[in-house]
């Protein structure tokens, strides 16, 4: 990974307190012609000087290397696996990983001796769905004595998937994906066994609810039939009802997760994109990669 030109180096709120601490001693001596006052303000003046190209130095040879970090759902936290690794000839030691631009915690490294690595793990809130870029690393010291830091920069080209939140009604629509050589659409439920009733799920069809039990003052039930109830599960960004897309999508989301769960072939129709029914864990993350995509054609957020 690319670090920047040059190591920055600022100093810390211990250096404010050692100035002080300065400030007095200078005060004393020269007030009461003190040569051992003045002994201890030149030994620490130097002590202090000493420690800034050691801090310098401890970032020398020092970088990193990221891997893939796994998709999380939106609300949920993203863990990025990195290595510190250090290519000096030395031990290097109190090191800070963070990535400002992603909040979170970061992380310390206590040592790493020479030519070792330290694996860390980055972990950071998912905020809104979609595609977005890393950003840029900070690698931090402040060893050994803390009154400057030492800051290198590494920026990320890498990106990251987050999901959209699932959410709705967990109960999966009764209609079945079209398949080859299958009925159409309109002849489920005319011939088939009835199997029941069952509570009407949000945005799915109206063609089959029990208008009757609804004309008696009953709650919205959709009727059940044999053969819908197994085989592949047709889920259509279109035939909801809901008015936000964010709204859809977490509805979808959800049923992708319980289509999975339930070991049941779905299909996933979305504007300009049709995914043909299967079920495993690399039809799970595509379907969920097109939910996370959706009309983001601007490419991956900041």
């Amino acid at each position: 990974m690319k670090a920047g030109k040059f190591a920055l180096v600022y100093p810390t709120g211990n250096f404010a307190a050692l100035l002080f601490v300065l400030a007095a001693m200078w005060y004393a001596a020269s007030s009461q012609n003190s040569p051992a006052i003045y002994l201890l303000l030149f030994g620490l003046t130097a002590v202090f000087l000493v420690s800034i190209p050691h801090t310098v130095l401890n970032l020398a040879g020092v970088t990193i290397a990221t891997e893939s970090a796994k998709p999380a759902f939106a609300g949920q936290e993203v863990s990025l696996p990195v290595e510190i690794m250090n290519c000096s000839r030395a031990t290097r030691r109190g090191i800070q990983l963070v990535l400002p631009t992603r909040g979170g915690d970061g992380k310390h490294v206590d040592f790493i001796a020479a030519g070792k690595a330290a694996r860390v793990t980055l972990r950071f809130p998912a905020k809104q769905r979609g595609e977005h870029r890393i950003g840029t690393f900070r690698l931090t010291s402040i060893y050994p004595l803390g009154f400057v830091r030492v800051l290198k920069k590494f920026a990320s080209s890498q990106t990251y998937l987050v999901y959209p939140k699932p959410s709705g009604d967990p109960r999966l629509p009764m209609h079945r994906a079209r398949l080859p050589h299958s009925r159409p659409q309109t002849e489920l439920g005319e011939g088939d066994d009835f199997a029941g009733v069952r509570a009407y799920v949000p945005g799915e069809s109206q063609r089959h609810i029990d208008w009757r039990a609804v004309a008696r003052g009953q709650p919205l039930m959709t009727k059940q039939f044999a053969a819908e109830a197994e085989g592949s599960v047709h889920l259509d960004f279109s035939s909801l009802r809901f008015r936000g897309v964010e709204e859809k999508l977490s509805q979808l989301a959800l049923w992708v997760i319980e289509a999975e769960r339930a070991r049941r072939p779905y299909s996933l129709r979305l504007p300009n994109t049709d995914i043909a029914p299967a079920v495993g864990d690399a039809h799970f993350h595509r379907c969920m990669r097109a939910l996370s995509l959706f009309q983001s054609e601007e490419g991956p957020r900041a």
